[in-house]
């Protein structure tokens, strides 16, 4: 029983890690090597670290507050902002950054590259609210 530390904390830190974590596991089995070890931090690909993180605590909160308080209400609509945010709006504007990326070395330009966040496909944003309930589950389990 993990008394010391918020679950809703702990719920948002471990989906965070685990997802991250996953991150990382996929890519080094697709790329055939361990050593890209910025996985561990860069934003994008399978699965969303976004949304295991609100989706893990939205659903602490619906279980220990219940789904009709208003704290779960407001991590809902904040939840569904953040998904939406990585798949549309961060998203796109990956897509622009390689196309920009792409249109510098075709003039062979001398500008500084940029660094281009991406953002999710559906699917990886589905995935990591899957790791998010899985973790929510196994912090409520692990502090009740």
């Amino acid at each position: 029983m993990i008394q010391a530390v918020s679950p809703y904390l702990l719920a948002g830190i471990m989906a965070w890690l685990v997802a991250q974590g996953l991150k990382y596991v996929i890519l080094s089995i697709k790329a055939r090597t361990f050593r890209n070890y910025r996985q561990l931090y860069l934003s994008g690909s399978m699965p969303s670290a976004h949304s295991a993180t609100v989706v893990a605590v939205l659903y602490v909160i619906g279980l220990r507050e219940g789904v009709d308080s208003a704290i779960f209400g407001l991590a809902a609509l904040f939840s569904a902002v953040v998904m939406y945010d990585a798949v549309m709006v961060r998203r796109s504007s990956g897509e622009q950054g390689v196309a920009i990326l792409a249109m510098l070395k075709e003039s062979k330009s001398t500008i500084q590259k940029p660094r281009v966040a991406r953002g999710h496909t559906p699917l990886e944003v589905l995935a990591g609210a899957l790791v998010g309930v899985i973790v929510g589950i196994v912090v409520i389990l692990a502090t009740s």
